[in-house]
Protein backbone atom coordinates (compact mmCIF):
# COMPACT_ATOMS: atom_id res chain seq x y z
CA UNK A 1 0.00 0.00 0.00
CA UNK A 2 1.41 3.18 -0.93
CA UNK A 3 1.53 5.86 2.17
CA UNK A 4 -0.14 8.52 0.14
CA UNK A 5 -3.00 5.80 0.29
CA UNK A 6 -2.50 4.65 3.99
CA UNK A 7 -3.32 8.32 4.90
CA UNK A 8 -5.88 9.26 2.52
CA UNK A 9 -7.79 6.30 3.87
CA UNK A 10 -7.28 6.48 7.43
CA UNK A 11 -8.75 10.04 7.07
CA UNK A 12 -11.64 9.06 4.76
CA UNK A 13 -12.62 6.45 7.94
CA UNK A 14 -12.20 8.77 10.65
CA UNK A 15 -14.65 11.36 8.70
CA UNK A 16 -16.76 8.35 8.39
CA UNK A 17 -16.62 7.91 12.22
CA UNK A 18 -17.37 11.33 13.08
CA UNK A 19 -13.98 12.11 14.18
CA UNK A 20 -12.71 15.53 15.38
CA UNK A 21 -11.62 17.43 12.56
CA UNK A 22 -8.07 18.13 14.37
CA UNK A 23 -7.94 14.53 13.67
CA UNK A 24 -8.78 14.18 10.05
CA UNK A 25 -6.60 17.14 9.02
CA UNK A 26 -3.55 15.57 10.37
CA UNK A 27 -3.89 12.63 7.94
CA UNK A 28 -4.64 14.62 4.94
CA UNK A 29 -1.99 17.32 5.48
CA UNK A 30 0.57 14.04 6.11
CA UNK A 31 -0.66 13.13 2.78
CA UNK A 32 0.19 16.00 0.87
CA UNK A 33 3.93 16.36 2.74
CA UNK A 34 4.22 12.86 1.74
CA UNK A 35 2.79 13.31 -1.92
CA UNK A 36 5.49 16.29 -3.08
CA UNK A 37 8.54 13.68 -1.63
CA UNK A 38 10.53 11.79 -4.27
CA UNK A 39 10.29 8.24 -3.73
CA UNK A 40 13.74 7.84 -2.92
CA UNK A 41 13.65 10.25 -0.63
CA UNK A 42 10.59 9.22 1.75
CA UNK A 43 11.85 5.51 2.23
CA UNK A 44 15.58 6.96 3.29
CA UNK A 45 13.84 8.84 6.05
CA UNK A 46 11.56 6.05 6.66
CA UNK A 47 14.16 3.74 7.19
CA UNK A 48 16.42 6.27 8.54
CA UNK A 49 13.69 7.01 11.58
CA UNK A 50 13.88 10.79 10.54
CA UNK A 51 9.94 11.62 9.30
CA UNK A 52 9.10 13.91 11.82
CA UNK A 53 11.78 15.75 11.10
CA UNK A 54 9.29 17.01 8.58
CA UNK A 55 6.78 19.76 9.15
CA UNK A 56 3.08 18.62 9.67
CA UNK A 57 4.34 14.69 10.41
CA UNK A 58 3.95 13.06 13.94
CA UNK A 59 4.60 10.19 15.61
CA UNK A 60 1.82 8.42 14.31
CA UNK A 61 1.13 9.48 11.04
CA UNK A 62 4.97 8.59 10.98
CA UNK A 63 4.37 5.02 11.59
CA UNK A 64 1.59 4.83 9.52
CA UNK A 65 4.14 5.80 6.45
CA UNK A 66 6.82 3.32 7.36
CA UNK A 67 4.41 0.54 7.32
CA UNK A 68 3.14 1.82 4.38
CA UNK A 69 6.49 1.73 2.95
CA UNK A 70 7.75 -1.21 4.43
CA UNK A 71 4.52 -2.94 2.12
CA UNK A 72 2.46 -3.23 5.34
CA UNK A 73 -1.02 -2.81 6.12
CA UNK A 74 -0.88 0.14 9.01
CA UNK A 75 -1.79 -0.88 11.94
CA UNK A 76 -3.49 2.36 12.82
CA UNK A 77 -5.68 1.93 9.30
CA UNK A 78 -6.28 -1.87 9.85
CA UNK A 79 -8.00 -1.05 12.95
CA UNK A 80 -10.25 1.39 11.88
CA UNK A 81 -11.04 -0.96 9.04
CA UNK A 82 -12.24 -3.26 11.36
CA UNK A 83 -14.20 -0.77 13.40
CA UNK A 84 -15.87 0.58 9.88
CA UNK A 85 -17.17 -3.15 9.14
CA UNK A 86 -20.08 -2.56 12.01
CA UNK A 87 -22.53 -0.46 9.71
CA UNK A 88 -23.38 3.27 11.13
CA UNK A 89 -27.01 1.64 11.75
CA UNK A 90 -29.00 -0.99 11.02
CA UNK A 91 -31.57 -1.09 7.91
CA UNK A 92 -31.37 0.95 4.54
CA UNK A 93 -29.14 -1.24 2.62
CA UNK A 94 -31.50 -1.85 -0.33
CA UNK A 95 -32.20 1.30 -0.75
CA UNK A 96 -28.62 2.35 -0.38
CA UNK A 97 -27.81 -0.18 -3.23
CA UNK A 98 -30.33 1.56 -5.47
CA UNK A 99 -28.88 5.61 -5.03
CA UNK A 100 -27.14 6.61 -8.16
CA UNK A 101 -25.74 9.97 -6.16
CA UNK A 102 -25.62 12.34 -3.56
CA UNK A 103 -28.03 16.05 -4.27
CA UNK A 104 -26.03 17.84 -1.54
CA UNK A 105 -22.53 18.18 -0.61
CA UNK A 106 -20.18 20.81 0.05
CA UNK A 107 -16.22 21.74 -0.75
CA UNK A 108 -13.90 24.22 0.39
CA UNK A 109 -15.17 27.03 -1.76
CA UNK A 110 -17.97 27.26 1.43
CA UNK A 111 -17.70 25.40 4.56
CA UNK A 112 -16.41 21.79 3.34
CA UNK A 113 -12.90 20.85 4.33
CA UNK A 114 -11.65 19.08 0.67
CA UNK A 115 -11.13 20.61 -2.85
CA UNK A 116 -13.84 19.97 -5.15
CA UNK A 117 -11.79 17.10 -7.42
CA UNK A 118 -11.94 15.38 -4.48
CA UNK A 119 -15.25 15.53 -3.41
CA UNK A 120 -16.21 14.18 -6.61
CA UNK A 121 -13.77 11.56 -6.24
CA UNK A 122 -14.90 10.12 -3.33
CA UNK A 123 -18.28 10.08 -4.96
CA UNK A 124 -17.31 8.32 -7.67
CA UNK A 125 -15.08 5.59 -5.44
CA UNK A 126 -18.20 5.10 -3.16
CA UNK A 127 -20.02 3.81 -6.84
CA UNK A 128 -22.48 6.48 -7.33
CA UNK A 129 -22.81 7.85 -11.38
CA UNK A 130 -23.16 11.28 -10.31
CA UNK A 131 -23.18 13.86 -7.61
CA UNK A 132 -24.41 17.55 -7.13
CA UNK A 133 -21.95 20.40 -5.94
CA UNK A 134 -24.38 22.28 -3.43
CA UNK A 135 -21.83 25.19 -1.93
CA UNK A 136 -23.80 28.08 0.45
CA UNK A 137 -25.33 30.84 -0.85
CA UNK A 138 -23.70 34.52 -0.19
CA UNK A 139 -25.97 35.71 3.02
CA UNK A 140 -24.02 32.48 4.81
CA UNK A 141 -20.95 34.29 5.64
CA UNK A 142 -19.95 32.17 8.35
CA UNK A 143 -19.84 29.59 5.71
CA UNK A 144 -18.00 31.18 3.15
CA UNK A 145 -21.08 31.52 0.78
CA UNK A 146 -20.49 32.02 -2.33
CA UNK A 147 -21.06 35.53 -4.21
CA UNK A 148 -22.48 35.11 -7.82
CA UNK A 149 -18.74 36.30 -8.96
CA UNK A 150 -17.73 33.08 -7.50
CA UNK A 151 -20.32 31.09 -8.14
CA UNK A 152 -19.37 31.62 -11.71
CA UNK A 153 -15.51 30.68 -11.30
CA UNK A 154 -17.19 27.66 -9.70
CA UNK A 155 -18.62 26.44 -13.20
CA UNK A 156 -15.59 26.07 -14.67
CA UNK A 157 -13.82 24.03 -12.27
CA UNK A 158 -16.73 21.50 -12.09
CA UNK A 159 -16.10 21.24 -15.88
CA UNK A 160 -12.52 20.75 -15.76
CA UNK A 161 -13.63 18.14 -12.99
CA UNK A 162 -16.11 16.36 -15.48
CA UNK A 163 -13.36 16.08 -18.03
CA UNK A 164 -11.42 14.30 -15.56
CA UNK A 165 -13.41 11.93 -14.13
CA UNK A 166 -15.73 11.14 -17.19
CA UNK A 167 -17.74 9.07 -17.28
CA UNK A 168 -18.96 10.29 -13.65
CA UNK A 169 -20.59 13.48 -13.81
CA UNK A 170 -20.46 16.28 -11.12
CA UNK A 171 -23.24 18.45 -11.46
CA UNK A 172 -23.70 22.01 -10.41
CA UNK A 173 -25.83 23.35 -8.02
CA UNK A 174 -26.36 25.38 -5.05
CA UNK A 175 -27.49 25.08 -1.24
CA UNK A 176 -29.42 28.31 -1.47
CA UNK A 177 -30.46 30.10 1.40
CA UNK A 178 -34.02 30.83 1.93
CA UNK A 179 -34.62 34.65 3.37
CA UNK A 180 -37.03 35.30 5.73
CA UNK A 181 -39.63 36.37 2.90
CA UNK A 182 -39.19 32.87 0.88
CA UNK A 183 -36.99 34.77 -1.74
CA UNK A 184 -33.58 32.99 -2.85
CA UNK A 185 -30.55 34.24 -2.27
CA UNK A 186 -29.25 34.14 -5.66
CA UNK A 187 -29.10 36.02 -8.77
CA UNK A 188 -31.89 34.14 -10.49
CA UNK A 189 -30.27 33.82 -13.86
CA UNK A 190 -27.66 32.15 -11.88
CA UNK A 191 -29.94 29.70 -10.46
CA UNK A 192 -31.39 29.05 -13.62
CA UNK A 193 -28.02 27.96 -14.92
CA UNK A 194 -27.39 25.55 -12.34
CA UNK A 195 -28.81 21.48 -12.62
CA UNK A 196 -29.94 21.64 -9.24
CA UNK A 197 -30.94 23.89 -6.66
CA UNK A 198 -31.08 23.08 -2.83
CA UNK A 199 -33.10 25.59 -0.97
CA UNK A 200 -32.68 25.65 3.14
CA UNK A 201 -33.44 28.10 5.62
CA UNK A 202 -30.27 28.46 7.78
CA UNK A 203 -31.68 31.90 10.06
CA UNK A 204 -34.56 33.43 11.72
CA UNK A 205 -35.54 29.79 12.47
CA UNK A 206 -37.41 30.61 15.15
CA UNK A 207 -40.15 32.80 14.12
CA UNK A 208 -43.67 32.44 14.53
CA UNK A 209 -45.29 28.93 12.46
CA UNK A 210 -47.58 30.88 10.56
CA UNK A 211 -44.79 33.15 9.43
CA UNK A 212 -42.43 30.22 8.90
CA UNK A 213 -44.88 28.45 6.64
CA UNK A 214 -45.20 31.14 4.21
CA UNK A 215 -41.48 31.59 3.79
CA UNK A 216 -41.30 27.45 3.11
CA UNK A 217 -44.20 27.62 0.55
CA UNK A 218 -43.17 30.69 -1.16
CA UNK A 219 -39.63 28.89 -1.53
CA UNK A 220 -41.04 24.92 -2.38
CA UNK A 221 -43.42 26.68 -5.28
CA UNK A 222 -40.92 28.60 -6.88
CA UNK A 223 -39.79 27.13 -9.98
CA UNK A 224 -36.03 27.34 -9.38
CA UNK A 225 -36.09 24.79 -6.50
CA UNK A 226 -35.96 21.47 -6.75
CA UNK A 227 -35.26 20.21 -3.09
CA UNK A 228 -36.35 21.25 0.36
CA UNK A 229 -33.30 21.16 2.66
CA UNK A 230 -33.53 20.04 6.17
CA UNK A 231 -37.17 21.61 6.70
CA UNK A 232 -37.37 21.83 10.52
CA UNK A 233 -33.49 23.23 10.90
CA UNK A 234 -33.00 21.32 14.15
CA UNK A 235 -29.80 20.35 15.38
CA UNK A 236 -28.76 17.21 17.56
CA UNK A 237 -26.55 15.94 20.13
CA UNK A 238 -24.15 18.72 22.12
CA UNK A 239 -25.56 21.83 19.36
CA UNK A 240 -28.97 21.02 19.92
CA UNK A 241 -31.61 23.13 18.47
CA UNK A 242 -35.03 22.75 18.24
CA UNK A 243 -37.52 22.43 15.49
CA UNK A 244 -39.04 25.49 13.24
CA UNK A 245 -42.43 25.17 13.87
CA UNK A 246 -44.76 24.94 10.25
CA UNK A 247 -47.96 23.79 9.09
CA UNK A 248 -46.12 20.39 7.29
CA UNK A 249 -49.30 19.44 5.95
CA UNK A 250 -49.48 22.17 3.93
CA UNK A 251 -46.00 22.38 2.98
CA UNK A 252 -45.30 18.93 1.94
CA UNK A 253 -48.74 19.14 -0.21
CA UNK A 254 -47.35 22.25 -1.76
CA UNK A 255 -43.76 20.34 -2.25
CA UNK A 256 -45.79 16.91 -3.74
CA UNK A 257 -48.20 19.73 -6.19
CA UNK A 258 -44.66 21.56 -7.26
CA UNK A 259 -42.71 18.81 -7.82
CA UNK A 260 -40.27 19.57 -5.14
CA UNK A 261 -38.62 17.08 -3.30
CA UNK A 262 -38.14 16.71 0.58
CA UNK A 263 -34.64 16.17 1.72
CA UNK A 264 -34.12 13.50 3.78
CA UNK A 265 -31.14 14.69 5.87
CA UNK A 266 -28.76 12.51 6.57
CA UNK A 267 -26.04 14.11 8.71
CA UNK A 268 -25.64 12.59 12.19
CA UNK A 269 -26.21 16.02 13.98
CA UNK A 270 -29.73 16.60 11.79
CA UNK A 271 -31.57 13.55 10.65
CA UNK A 272 -33.99 15.86 9.42
CA UNK A 273 -36.91 15.80 8.83
CA UNK A 274 -38.03 13.52 12.20
CA UNK A 275 -39.83 10.42 11.59
CA UNK A 276 -43.20 11.69 11.93
CA UNK A 277 -42.56 14.77 9.74
CA UNK A 278 -41.30 11.99 7.25
CA UNK A 279 -44.32 10.15 7.60
CA UNK A 280 -46.84 13.22 6.32
CA UNK A 281 -44.37 13.77 3.43
CA UNK A 282 -45.10 9.88 2.40
CA UNK A 283 -48.75 10.44 2.76
CA UNK A 284 -48.98 13.85 0.90
CA UNK A 285 -47.13 12.33 -2.20
CA UNK A 286 -44.02 14.25 -2.08
CA UNK A 287 -40.62 13.28 -3.97
CA UNK A 288 -37.26 13.07 -1.95
CA UNK A 289 -33.47 13.21 -1.73
CA UNK A 290 -31.86 10.96 0.36
CA UNK A 291 -28.37 13.28 0.87
CA UNK A 292 -25.64 13.25 2.83
CA UNK A 293 -24.75 17.01 3.26
CA UNK A 294 -21.44 15.95 3.38
CA UNK A 295 -18.68 18.31 4.11
CA UNK A 296 -15.57 15.90 3.57
CA UNK A 297 -15.04 12.96 1.46
CA UNK A 298 -15.55 10.22 4.85
CA UNK A 299 -19.14 11.97 5.73
CA UNK A 300 -20.39 10.81 1.51
CA UNK A 301 -20.88 7.39 3.69
CA UNK A 302 -23.76 8.99 5.62
CA UNK A 303 -26.37 8.47 3.20
CA UNK A 304 -27.10 5.15 4.47
CA UNK A 305 -28.35 6.84 7.67
CA UNK A 306 -30.88 8.70 5.64
CA UNK A 307 -31.67 5.55 3.97
CA UNK A 308 -32.74 3.64 6.88
CA UNK A 309 -34.82 6.36 7.95
CA UNK A 310 -36.74 6.29 4.59
CA UNK A 311 -37.08 2.24 4.48
CA UNK A 312 -38.43 2.77 8.50
CA UNK A 313 -40.99 5.01 7.22
CA UNK A 314 -42.23 3.62 4.22
CA UNK A 315 -40.10 5.85 1.53
CA UNK A 316 -40.94 4.58 -1.92
CA UNK A 317 -37.84 3.62 -3.59
CA UNK A 318 -38.87 5.21 -7.22
CA UNK A 319 -39.91 8.32 -5.47
CA UNK A 320 -36.36 9.00 -4.52
CA UNK A 321 -34.37 11.57 -6.71
CA UNK A 322 -31.22 9.84 -5.59
CA UNK A 323 -32.18 6.24 -7.52
CA UNK A 324 -32.70 8.14 -10.83
CA UNK A 325 -29.90 8.23 -13.66
CA UNK A 326 -28.45 11.84 -13.80
CA UNK A 327 -29.95 12.45 -17.07
CA UNK A 328 -34.06 11.59 -15.89
CA UNK A 329 -32.61 13.63 -12.65
CA UNK A 330 -32.04 16.59 -15.13
CA UNK A 331 -34.97 15.89 -17.10
CA UNK A 332 -36.76 16.52 -13.65
CA UNK A 333 -35.10 19.74 -12.70
CA UNK A 334 -36.09 21.15 -15.71
CA UNK A 335 -39.59 20.38 -16.14
CA UNK A 336 -42.14 22.68 -15.24
CA UNK A 337 -40.03 26.04 -15.30
CA UNK A 338 -40.81 29.47 -16.10
CA UNK A 339 -37.18 30.37 -16.28
CA UNK A 340 -35.58 27.85 -18.05
CA UNK A 341 -31.85 26.65 -17.48
CA UNK A 342 -29.23 27.44 -19.83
Amino acid sequence: MEPVVALERIAFLLERADAPTYKVAAFRHAAEVVRGLPRVELLRRAVAGRLTELEGIGPTTATVITEAAADRTPAYLADLEQRARTPLVDGGRRLRAALRGDCHLHSDWSDGGSPIATMAGAARDLGHEWAVLTDHSPRLRIARGLSAERLREQLAVVAGVNRELAPFRLLTGIECDILADGRLDQDRELLARLDLVVASAHSELRMAPEAMTRRLLTAVRDPLVDVLGHCTGRLLGGKRRPESGFDAEQVFAACAESGTAVEINSRPDRLDPPRRLLRLAVDAGALFAVDSDAHAPGQLDWQIRGCARAEECGVPPERVVNTWTAEELLEWTRAGESEPRA
